[in-house]
């Protein structure tokens, strides 16, 4: 075999064995090590003088010291900070009060919390699971429709996807080498759209057939307004000026993504202290959850960097760019192939390791069909919602049916989701056909004049 060949071949036992449920981080690095000592083996050498462990370290200390990922575990941090300082029980009661009079008022409530949540955490997971408990069954008890319910807490909870600060832009951005802060800049009206989008349905189902979303009753919608105001001066408002703080600092320049994620994670401190919920124990799971999905992105890095110097060294890179090239794709198509092979991957991966490990494989085809990298990435991170919401393997609708009442069937929530899954796609449409959806702000931020 030819070492393209071999290269192929590579790519395709590692699909074949992360299939089979191994460690995708450590299937990685055995299979970079392994391929690379092939590759820069030379006779007569000693076990251990090969390059390949060489650079297997040389991987190591980049992701340790890339200045881009720093940010990551601070977001994290922030995140599961705001998670446990019960401010989202406060936060939904404080929106329900004040959208009692629009249609389907506890499932706008629910998006609104959700996108503010998820600009707060970006920990799909987390929210879904946190908002299943708390709107999710409170919508069951107005009479909502179970499908509309469902729908609704599946596909806010992926907000936090794409609406910054998101997580999976900052590894886009380290994966790709562009900029996280004009990543940021470029999901900003897109992830707002896309809530709109959402809100918008919701309101037209319910203004359709009000009996999928009865309105509130008397009682619950008679609040003065006092009180109104008071619930979201303690609830809303603080969260609030806490997330435009970190963002502001960001779009505007004032501080790097790394620095307002420290300033993020003082403020989440500051917050949960101001709400009475932080504590040692507290404090304590929070560091450990960080410190446990940092360390996953980390040897996802190092082994997706070692695999993929080594895949390119064998020449597999290149076959890949010859096939694509040999297609005469045009760049719409070449954006449509790539996007629907990373719908796919969605199925049985999770983002991180599609960013990491096949994402880097199409990169250097964007300089041939003349797309913006920055472009690509939203487009991938509007892409990613999708699989959250897919059949078969919809992880947003496995975590809510973790937390839903027995009588909820799996079925129901698939069915729900899906309509949203549709408006992603739409949303993803719009952007091809109006790029300015996505590059206008970074554009009118940071270029020169």
């Amino acid at each position: 075999m030819t070492d393209p060949q071999i290269g192929l071949s590579m790519l395709v036992l590692f699909i074949f064995i992360i299939m089979l449920g191994f460690p995708i981080a450590f299937t990685l690095m055995a299979m970079g090590v392994g391929f690379g000592y092939y590759a820069y083996f030379t006779p007569g050498q000693e076990f251990f003088n090969n390059r390949i462990f060489t650079l297997l370290v040389q991987k190591t200390f980049e992701v340790t010291s890339s200045d881009v990922l720093t940010a990551v575990p601070l977001f994290l941090f922030m995140g599961y900070l705001v998670e446990r300082a019960n401010i989202l029980d406060r936060l939904f009661h404080a929106l329900q009060l004040s959208m009692k009079n629009v249609p389907g008022a506890l499932a706008v409530a629910t998006l609104v919390t959700c996108a503010m949540f998820a600009t707060a955490t970006g920990i799909v997971g987390a929210v879904v699971t946190l908002m299943g408990l708390l709107a999710f069954p409170a919508m069951l008890r107005a009479g909502y429709d179970v499908r509309l319910s469902a729908g609704v807490v599946c596909a806010g909870g992926c907000l936090g996807i794409l609406i910054p600060p998101s997580v999976l832009l900052i590894v886009y951005a380290a994966t790709a080498g562009v900029s996280a802060v004009k990543l940021y800049a470029a999901a900003f009206i897109p992830g707002f759209l896309l809530t709109a989008f959402y809100v918008i349905y919701v309101i037209a189902r319910a203004m359709i057939n009000p009996a999928l979303a009865p309105k509130l009753s008397k009682e619950e919608a008679d609040v003065p307004f006092v009180k109104v105001a008071t619930a979201l001066l303690t609830s809303f408002v603080p969260l609030a000026f806490l997330i435009v703080s970190v963002l502001g600092a960001i779009l505007f320049g004032l501080a790097t993504p790394s620095e307002a994620a420290g300033i993020g994670a003082l403020g989440s401190i500051i917050l949960a202290a101001a709400y009475r919920s932080l504590s040692f124990q507290m404090l304590k799971e929070s560091v450990y959850l960080t410190a446990r999905a940092t360390a996953m992105v980390c040897y996802l890095f190092v082994g997706s960097w070692t695999f993929s110097s080594v895949f390119a060294l064998l020449g597999g890179q290149a076959i890949v760019e010859q096939f694509f090239l040999s297609m005469n794709l045009s760049s719409t198509q070449f954006l449509l192939l790539t996007q629907f092979i990373i719908f796919l991957l969605g199925w049985p991966l999770e983002w991180t390791e599609i960013i990491i490990i096949f994402v880097p494989i199409f990169l250097p085809l964007l300089d041939d069909f003349h797309i913006d990298p920055i472009f690509f990435g939203i487009l991938v991170a509007l892409n990613t919602q999708t699989a959250f919401n897919t059949p078969p393997v919809a992880m947003a609708a496995f975590y809510l049916k973790g937390v839903a009442p027995p009588h909820v069937q799996l079925t129901d929530i698939f069915r729900g989701a899906l309509p949203f899954v549709f408006m992603v796609f739409a949303v993803m449409a719009l952007v091809y056909v109006f790029p300015g959806i996505a590059l206008w702000l970074p554009d009118y931020l940071y270029t020169p004049r």
